[in-house]
């Protein structure tokens, strides 16, 4: 099947087309679910290099499975955000044994123009504030509100109720605007 075609191909439907040998339906599920797993393992991780790794090793897990994918049982976007999501608490756990002398200082992005410095303090500001909330409301709110799934999708992923879910992201969001709201003009922001 032609790659441009693939685009109207469901994720299960690609998945089981890969098992079965077609390397375009690799490319096209590579291409979809790539930026996704990369922006939610950063999202919770806070650093670049981890993530592409975690974004790596998450797909490749999905291709290990594919042969024995069972459509309709669960999305593969589902299965795929809990993978991520266990893989960077694996991590974070690692992180908190190491001496933070040893982890090495962030890159500091070098955008000469004043709206992406902007942009860039705005997100650091975010990355910041989600660092301070608790490991499970960070995952709720990153799934919910940036990566815009919906409270039945984050129960599975996280594995609760659709009910605990709406209480850890409107926990996380009152967390999230307290440590945010003194910050507000600095940030580009003005109250209409």
């Amino acid at each position: 099947m032609p790659f441009d075609a693939m685009s109207e191909v469901s994720d299960d439907a690609l998945l089981v087309l890969y098992a079965n040998g077609d390397a375009a339906a690799a490319r096209a599920l590579t291409t979809r679910l790539t930026p996704k797993v990369l922006g939610h393992a950063y999202r919770m991780l806070g650093d670049r290099a981890e993530a592409e790794d975690v974004a790596q090793e998450a797909m490749l897990r999905l291709w290990r499975i594919a042969a024995e994918w069972r459509q309709g049982e669960a999305k593969v976007t589902t299965w795929l955000y809990r993978v991520v999501a266990n893989l960077c608490t694996d991590r974070l756990r690692k992180r908190r044994s190491v001496d933070i002398d040893s982890v090495p200082e962030p890159e500091d992005p070098a955008i000469g123009a004043e709206q992406g410095l902007q942009q860039v303090a705005r997100a650091e500001a975010l990355q910041t504030a989600l660092d301070s909330l608790p490991e499970r409301q960070r995952e709720a709110v990153v799934l919910r509100h940036i990566e815009g799934l919906g409270n039945p999708e984050i129960a599975e992923i996280m594995d609760i109720s659709p009910r605990a879910v709406e209480s850890l992201t409107a926990r996380g969001k009152r967390a999230l605007a307290e440590v945010l709201a003194g910050r507000r003009e600095e940030l580009g922001y003005q109250d209409d």
